[in-house]
């Protein structure tokens, strides 16, 4: 019990740092049951107002997917997009639990229907959210979770593995956590002064290079919010990323870790890009589930994200994959397809949609993270001082 309680004293005072009078959303699963109790506690003990659980659950999407049409699973509700902005209006702080209770709950299902999103919903979340809400995002144990990883529902074990990877094991994990996002800010500050133009990915199966739109900002560890108040995203990081321009993506990439996508497990992805789009899809398993997503709208097909992370991860040192991919995504270097990040510019959150287009920013409702990165991973940038490298062989060099 010791440990959830930290679990959640982490998510509520370094995650979102709820401030009195605030309001919480916490998305969860059935599966955290017990997790989600902890943070409602500590979100209250911290001096929240309100918190409201917003519930998922695997077998109730199952039975979504089967029984409802393709048009109403993609169909925006007039009261949900309402509530999203109401949450905006008040500045809520926006807690996210993830962990998958069963990757395998839609297998079988059609992949279309299973990778279909209420579009509209989609977007106005992230527009609420991101560069406006506080918000952080947290893999919660939970024995199916562990049955992924180990064979065996593990529960022990697997918190081990996220004590180490959330920094739960030190004295004061709060403090870890401001320390290591400080260092992290200082690699992204440093990317900044490069001003580069692109960076190329390199590695087996990997060779990719990624355009940058001018002036782009990285990020690295917490985030402020527009009343200066700092918060971490995400819940274990040890990336810096940016928004790439979504026009300029050429090569071919290697994913390292399994991807968990709409209930399903995909093993063994391989990905073309020619003129910033993905063009081709290969996989030993869950290629038909990835085809799925990408053709949710245009935008799934580019990318929304570039990531660099090194071999001094905690999430590496683990020594494990976890199946996650909040997780494994900070294990090694990553890109994302889907929705870029209006922050990743000046002045983005306030640009119209197509300000934003015209930069290079990507605009989608989905926006999925795979990890390229590993041992032999090297990334190089390139800028008006000209190429330079940044990882070689998985070890941060750029001073």
């Amino acid at each position: 019990m010791d440990q959830i309680e930290r679990f959640a004293d982490v998510v509520v005072r370094a995650g979102v740092n709820v401030q009195p009078g605030q309001g919480v959303v916490l998305n969860t699963d059935t599966a955290h049951l017990e997790i989600a109790r902890a943070v409602v506690q500590a979100a209250y003990a911290a001096g929240a107002a309100w918190v409201e659980p917003i519930w998922s659950d695997g077998p109730m999407r199952r039975s979504e997917v089967d029984h409802a049409s393709l048009d109403q699973l993609r169909a925006s509700r007039p009261w949900a997009l309402e509530r999203i902005r109401e949450w905006g209006a008040q500045g809520a702080a926006w807690i996210t639990l993830v962990g998958d209770a069963d990757p395998h709950v839609l297998d079988g299902a059609d992949p279309v229907k299973a990778a279909a999103r209420r579009a509209g919903e989609s977007l106005a979340r992230r527009d609420v959210v991101m560069g406006k809400l506080r918000w952080t995002a947290v893999g919660a144990p939970n024995p199916g979770w562990a049955s992924q990883i180990f064979g065996e529902p593990d529960l022990d074990r697997l918190w081990q593995a996220v004590a180490i990877a959330m920094r739960l094991d030190q004295d004061d994990p709060v403090a870890a956590w401001q320390r290591r996002s400080a260092t992290l800010a200082e690699r992204g500050a440093a990317l900044d002064a490069l001003e580069l133009t692109e960076i190329r990915y390199q590695g087996e199966g990997t060779d990719l290079t990624v355009g940058l739109i001018p002036g782009c900002h990285w990020t690295g560890g917490g985030m402020l919010d527009r009343d200066g108040i700092a918060y971490l995203p995400n819940i274990p990081t040890e990336e810096v990323f940016t928004s790439p321009d979504r026009r300029r993506a050429d090569g071919v990439l290697r994913v390292t870790k399994p991807l968990a996508l709409a209930g399903r497990l995909v093993t063994g992805l391989r990905l073309t890009f020619e003129g910033g789009r993905i063009t081709s899809v290969a996989a030993d398993e869950g290629a038909d589930i990835v085809e799925a997503q990408l053709a949710t709208d245009e935008g799934a097909r580019h990318l929304g994200e570039v990531s660099l992370v090194d071999r001094e991860s905690r999430i590496a040192k683990a020594g494990i994959v976890f199946h996650n991919t909040l997780f494994d995504e900070n294990a090694g270097c990553h890109v994302a397809w889907g929705q870029s990040f209006p922050f990743a510019v000046p002045g983005g959150v306030a640009m119209s949609p197509e300000q934003r287009a015209g930069l290079g920013l990507n605009t989608s409702g989905v926006h999925t993270d795979v990890v390229i990165g590993g041992a032999g991973i090297s990334v190089t940038g390139t800028g008006p001082k000209g190429t330079i490298d940044i990882i070689r062989d998985d070890e941060w060099v750029l001073e």
